[in-house]
């Protein structure tokens, strides 16, 4: 791996920012952390996975998406007390460090085999399309903006050429900043005010978790999903680089730097961290795999979480804005659990995976709409958390 000096080193690093903020801003932006915090719980949980993973494996830790609607359920269950999501994140972290010690122990084969595409693709299906009224919701205050953000997506997506095409959330983010301005949706003279008020560099609002036995009850499937979307991201990423990160420095550790990136981030009021395709994108686009860039770019993070003003800016953004992005990102993650279908090649002419797949579908998101299984006073088990008990014990039982 070739070293990156100087102002090479500087602009590669401000390429992988640009990469990865779009995505990672706007998971807090949807359910209600604070975006500073996020920034930091990257910049801090990147460089914690580079340090277990020996400095080897160029990756970028951002913000997950697959956690979002259990962060929402569980604010909305304590009354918007997003101290008890952070204990789920901190019990999913450490749900991460378990299973990578089961992979040191049993080897990948045998815990992977809990986990088999027919059962993560639903499952990932399912988190897309829960989230799907959230966006209609958001978009739906003004669905001009909304539609300008979704058409400039679609475009910059589709037609844009090079370092470009992996922008088009900050881009279309930044059209539909300036159209809000243009017809009012976003007040100038307010934001004007806020901006002159706020100082220019400030602590991020950190908070600590509460714990409680429901919150785990909900986090702890999500980590299945996101278990295997790591094996994706790692596999990926070694292809790009042409290394085999799975033997060094091996999965365990990436998943153990994982795991403690999204402890970390659970502890200071983040969202879950997880490894970024948007920057492995651009690993491929500009062939510099040092993985010092990345320990750049996430140092860069940590000192944008300490700028009050760019606070201001981010919670600015107008909700049609984020409506019209969060339409395309959410039907993506439906679309890759579709993907991870296809590409595993499945046989949907057997009635077996037919079965697997319609159980997980169907008390997924039909649970997630109204209710699931009430399992103590205080414990439901509902949308995906009780798709993925489903699916893990379908799969076992019909495929043996």
């Amino acid at each position: 791996m070739t070293k990156e000096l100087g102002l090479r080193k500087w602009i590669l690093a401000v390429q992988h920012i640009l990469a990865m903020f779009g995505a990672t801003v706007l998971v807090p932006m949807l359910t209600g952390l604070n975006p500073s915090v996020a920034l930091l719980a990257a910049g801090a949980g990147t460089l914690l996975f580079h340090f277990i993973t020996k400095r080897k494996v160029p990756v970028f830790l951002g913000s997950s998406f697959a956690f979002i609607p259990v962060i929402q359920a569980v604010g909305n269950a304590y009354g918007g007390d997003l101290r008890y999501a952070q204990g789920g994140i901190v019990i999913a972290g450490a749900i991460y460090v378990i299973l990578a010690g089961c992979v040191k122990v049993f080897g990948i084969d045998k815990v992977k085999s809990f986990f088999p595409p027919i059962v993560t693709g639903p499952m990932i299906i399912v988190i897309g399309l829960t989230l799907s009224p959230i966006a209609i919701g958001m978009a739906s205050e003004n669905w001009w903006i909304a539609l300008t953000v979704l058409v400039t997506v679609i475009t910059v997506s589709v037609y844009a050429k090079g370092f470009m095409k992996l922008l088009p959330i900050i881009i279309s983010v930044f059209v539909g900043y300036i159209a809000s301005m243009a017809f009012g949706v976003l007040d100038v003279s307010t934001l004007s005010a806020e901006l002159s008020k706020a100082s220019l560099f400030a602590m991020p609002d950190v908070t600590f978790p509460k714990f409680s036995i429901p919150a785990l009850v909900m986090f702890a499937p999500i980590v299945l999903v996101v278990f295997m979307e790591h094996i994706g991201d790692i596999t990926t990423n070694g292809a790009v680089v042409g290394e085999d990160f799975f033997e060094d420095p091996g999965l365990h550790r990436t998943l153990l730097g994982d795991g403690i990136a999204t402890i970390f981030a659970g502890f200071v009021g983040g969202p879950a961290n997880t490894t970024y395709g948007e920057n492995t994108g651009v690993l491929a686009v500009t062939k510099v795999y040092d993985p010092s860039v990345l320990r750049l770019a996430a140092a860069i993070a940590l000192g944008l979480s300490f700028i009050g003003k760019f606070e201001v800016i981010l919670r600015s953004i107008p909700n049609p804005v984020m409506g019209g992005v969060s339409i395309v990102l959410f039907g993506m993650i439906a679309s890759i659990g579709m993907r991870t279908m296809i590409e595993a090649e499945l046989d949907f002419s057997e009635s077996k995976n037919l079965l697997i797949a319609a159980l997980i579908l169907v008390i997924g998101i039909g649970t997630s709409v109204s209710g699931g299984i009430q399992v103590t006073e205080n414990i439901q088990l509902a949308g995906l958390s009780l798709a993925a008990i489903v699916g893990i014990v379908a799969n076992q039982l019909i495929n043996r």
